[in-house]
């Protein structure tokens, strides 16, 4: 017989799965895709990292744009220059890191209660960070809130369990300074997590003092940032599948209430109105589950807690400005 995934259902006079019975899920499909994506979200996110972080001397200067479209290998010349190439790997290299662990998170969960899902898809991009993020498709229908909670809560866990000791590495080799900034630039958001980090790090740092991102906090932060937002709670985002597991037809009631929280953070950082968008055509409340009604289990429900935590820990109200 085909290595198909195959669901035994018994229904209960409640209308509950009594069990389900799953084979092995198929090997990954496709991996050449996936590899090809993973290499070129690593060339797109080295390549913005380096341009965006380098500290360059000033003899050393990116060609206009008139020389690169005459000569392009001024680009490539610019761009292999050390301290481009060590600042876009400083950046690209633990930031990949971080969204791979969240994603094999998902993967890895997947595979214990053998449900047929992909490998993670990245997605790159030649602006913002270098990247849109990552995920997977689980291709298999979760039987009910024990396998949402554990599918859910496995991605923002290992990615932040990750993410952790690159931000403190990434704070240690940042530096205070008291030198104003000149010109225009982004000013990120300091979450609690940066914030505790900071003051057990950088403990004689004058009061007032700004902190400049080493690449390789740069990258942190937006793993940091990343979890944040997959934290949200609505829908099929793994904050609502965790919010949903945990509190069922409750969390359902306090979906809608919640957007309109998300809403108002919007006059704080428009970027809010954005993920209440996404929110929207993702569907605000979770899709209903047979066992709704059912409490998980001690385990599950600190495991559950302890992604709340990690949530208050990774969010900050406005996570990037720009100041003049």
């Amino acid at each position: 017989m085909p290595n198909s995934e195959v669901e035994v259902e018994i229904i209960g006079p409640d209308g509950l799965p009594v069990g389900v019975i799953r084979r092995r899920p198929p090997s990954p499909r496709r991996v050449w895709l996936h590899v090809l994506l993973f290499l070129l979200t690593f060339a797109s996110t080295t390549l913005v990292g380096g341009l965006t972080t380098a500290e360059l001397p000033a003899e050393t200067r990116l060609p206009p744009l008139q020389e690169v479209a005459a000569q392009p290998w001024l680009l490539l010349s610019f761009l292999l220059t050390p301290q481009v190439l060590l600042a876009g790997l400083g950046f690209s290299i633990p930031l990949l890191t971080i969204l791979l662990a969240h994603e094999m998170g998902h993967y890895l969960a997947c595979r214990v209660h053998r449900l047929d899902a992909s490998l993670p898809y990245f997605i790159p991009a030649p602006f913002g960070i270098g990247t849109l993020g990552a995920f997977i498709r689980i291709r298999s229908p979760l039987s009910g809130k024990r396998e949402l909670l554990d599918v859910g809560a496995a991605g923002p866990l290992a990615g932040f369990i990750v993410a952790l000791p690159v931000l403190a590495v990434g704070i240690a080799l940042s530096h205070p300074t008291m030198t104003p900034i000149e010109g225009s630039y982004f000013e990120f958001g300091e979450p609690l997590l940066l914030r505790l980090l900071e003051s057990l790090i950088h403990r004689g740092a004058p009061p007032g003092a700004d902190l400049l991102l080493h690449p390789i906090a740069f990258a942190a932060w937006f793993g940091v940032f990343v979890t944040a937002l997959n934290l949200l709670p609505f829908g099929q985002l793994d904050g609502g599948h965790i919010g949903y597991a945990m509190f069922g037809s409750w969390h359902r009631k306090a979906a809608w209430p919640l957007l309109v929280v998300l809403v108002i953070l919007g006059f704080i950082w428009t970027g809010w109105w954005l993920w209440a968008v996404i929110a929207l055509v993702m569907g605000v409340r979770h899709p209903r589950l047979p066992d709704e009604a059912l409490p998980l289990d001690p385990r599950r429900r600190a495991v559950a807690w302890l992604c709340f935590a990690i949530f208050l820990l990774c969010f900050t109200p406005e996570p990037i400005r720009f100041v003049e």
